[in-house]
């Protein structure tokens, strides 16, 4: 593979960690009957312009994958060489699925359509799971890899990995609060919001640090 290739492939993460959370934001800022606070991420997928988000997520998605491809040529082997790589592509393919597949309406938006549990809506769950538990794992797993270069890097990453898994999980008990009525509107959609920018920040970090300084090899299992 020439240096141009992996650059390129590199770069991707850049780009997906870019693109993912700006189209969010200023389509959720502008999106009529939306809340930042209270709807999550994928309900930006119905509704109006369903369509921009379905190009967000599913073009994001092939980004994160080719990033993931150049990370396994960059890595090649050692500690994260094989599994972190596998972890970001699981995350890239919950995140194309979370884009072909919309979830069910909920918590008042779309505004006036019936809510309610599909087979899409559990599709696009399991997507969902897909993105949020790769991105973690993939954080937990690289972090002994950068170890070997920097601690600094490797709490980094550690940190990432802890703060996209909580604020998915706490974002799952809101959206719960909220629908049994406990809490409304709860910060559903501003702690899903916090754990995909977690985890496309740490992209973004990683892939500016591979461009810069590529990762020394470690043999060691």
């Amino acid at each position: 593979m020439t240096t141009r290739t992996l650059n390129a492939l590199l770069g991707s993460g850049v780009v997906a960690g870019v693109l993912m959370p700006v189209l969010l934001w200023a389509d959720g800022a502008t999106r009529p009957g939306y809340s930042l606070w209270h709807h999550g991420a994928s309900q930006l997928g119905t509704g109006e312009r369903a369509w921009l988000q379905t190009i967000n997520f599913t073009l994001g998605g092939l980004l994160l994958a080719a990033f993931a491809l150049g990370l396994r040529q960059v890595l090649r082997a050692g500690r994260g060489a094989t599994w972190g790589p596998i972890l970001l592509a699981t995350a890239a393919v919950g995140l194309v699925v979370a884009g072909l597949v919309p979830t069910d309406p909920a918590l008042g938006y779309p505004p006036g359509q019936p809510t309610g549990v599909t087979t899409s809506g559990l599709i696009h769950q399991a997507g969902g799971f897909a993105l949020f538990a790769g991105l973690s794992a993939a954080a937990f797993v690289l972090a002994r890899r950068l170890r070997e270069h920097s601690r600094g890097w490797a709490r980094y990453s550690r940190l990432s990995g802890l703060l996209i898994i909580a604020f998915a999980f706490a974002a799952g008990i809101a959206y719960r609060l909220d629908t049994l009525g406990r809490w409304q509107p709860a910060p559903a959609g501003l702690l899903e919001h916090l754990s995909l920018l977690t985890g496309f920040c740490w992209i973004i970090a990683v892939a500016t640090h591979l461009l810069r300084r590529r990762i020394p090899d470690d043999t060691s299992r």
